[in-house]
């Protein structure tokens, strides 16, 4: 019977989908150069342009708005057709688009090649990548799904370095030069070596169904997609204030934006550890309970940034802070498949990161707003804070209306 691949055919839980497992996690992390690299030029961009904290704070906007976008159509088409073909062909924009924002003449018109290209493009190394993972693994898929989540920390711990350096010799413009001609350079061929369908896509298992999902709920999926987008927006917005702002806010501190960059690094790199330690937790207590660990380390976390200004202080709340809510993204996609069908993975899991994407892009707008009301970033925090609240409600709401797991297939 040729159903659901098994270890000895190279599918699911097979060696082959180890080596998929890191290839995924591979081109994450240099896609991932497209969410991280605005956050670490947008002071230089600021002083150039002449514009205010807001309007400096748009370019990453629009790339999370097109972050967002790209999630969401990519993995319909990540349902249909497998990941290979979306993942080349996003990856060409994505390259483009540096190579093109390096020549912006004004701060619209770089916003909009950030959303348009690069936001869009660069979506593509995150949630259909995911919902691909996701496909190859079922008594390990947590960890799998959470591992391909962390090469976007990944990325987020090295891009900033890398590009901090190009700048002090070329400036940002230079720094996006480099930055696209390593993504069509690398990703665009690489992607070619996904070109096997998941396993309940492959020749001979059309009609075969996969397992149902693991877990139930009384609600219907389009309430429960529903409820976890709400969750998305609200954890998001609240993890976008160190996230977006904590290069500007060393600036603002007189610690310039070396010190800044440092701190993302540190920020995501205790995230990539947290990513990997949730994808272990949900295996073992399933993706809802470890969403609502996250999102609770996360609330207390935000509280430290608001009497610790010292640098070394805001070294180790960075630290905390990424260890405390690295895992969250993550779980949402192991959510979405512990409770929903498999063949709808790339539509329903780009559903809902969609929804931490704009929450991203929210909260790093809002967060600049509030700053330039109240020039300075402890009401953004309090707002921050508030968002959480809201997250951590909707997650105990689900939780309340979970039933029990069901029993994983001996095949899987």
């Amino acid at each position: 019977m040729q159903g659901i691949a098994t270890r000895d055919t190279g599918g699911v839980d097979s060696g082959y989908a180890w080596a998929r497992l890191g290839l995924s996690m591979f081109l994450a992390t240099i896609g991932g150069a497209g969410m991280w690299s605005v956050v670490v030029v947008l002071p230089a961009v600021e002083r150039e342009f002449g514009v205010d904290r807001a309007d400096a704070s748009l370019p990453y906007t629009a790339t999370m708005i097109g972050f967002a976008l790209g999630n969401l159509f990519i993995g319909r088409f990540v349902d249909r057709f497998g990941v290979m073909v979306p993942l080349a062909l996003a990856s060409v924009l994505l390259g483009s688009g540096f190579l093109l924002a390096s020549q912006a003449s004004s701060i619209w018109i770089f916003a909009l090649l950030q959303g348009a290209m690069i936001g869009f493009g660069s979506a593509a190394t995150f949630g259909p990548l995911l919902a691909d993972v996701s496909h190859w693994f079922a008594k390990r898929r947590g960890l799998a799904v959470s591992a391909t989540a962390s090469g976007n920390y990944f990325a987020g711990a090295i891009w900033p370095l890398v590009l901090q350096a190009a700048m002090s010799e070329y400036g940002w413009r230079g720094a996006y030069i480099l930055a696209g001609c390593v993504c069509l350079a690398v990703l665009v061929p690489m992607a070619f070596l996904l070109r096997r369908p998941a396993p309940h896509m492959a020749t001979g298992a059309r009609h075969v169904e996969p397992p149902p999902p693991v877990r139930t709920t009384p609600l219907s999926p389009g309430a429960l997609q529903f409820l976890l987008i709400i969750a998305g927006l609200g954890c998001c917005v609240a993890m976008s204030m160190p996230q977006v702002h904590i290069v500007a806010y060393c600036v603002d501190l007189g610690y310039g934006v070396a010190r800044g960059a440092e701190m993302l690094s540190l920020m995501l790199a205790g995230g990539i550890a947290s990513r990997l330690v949730s994808g272990v937790l949900a295996d073992k207590i399933g993706g809802l309970r470890t969403l609502l660990i996250g999102a609770v380390l996360q609330c207390l976390a935000l509280f430290l940034y608001i009497p610790y200004d010292g640098l070394a202080s805001l070294y180790m709340v960075s630290l905390i802070f990424g260890l405390s809510q690295g895992g969250i993204v993550s779980s949402y996609a192991i959510v979405v498949r512990e409770y929903l069908p498999a063949r709808e993975a790339g539509r329903r899991v780009g559903a809902v990161i969609t929804a931490t994407i704009v929450g991203m892009a929210l909260g790093g707008w809002m967060s600049g707003w509030i700053y330039d009301l109240t020039a300075s970033y402890q009401a953004a925090f309090l707002n921050g804070i508030a968002w959480n609240m809201l997250n951590i409600a909707v997650i105990v709401l689900i939780l309340l209306k979970s039933g029990r797991p069901r029993r994983l297939p001996a095949a899987a």
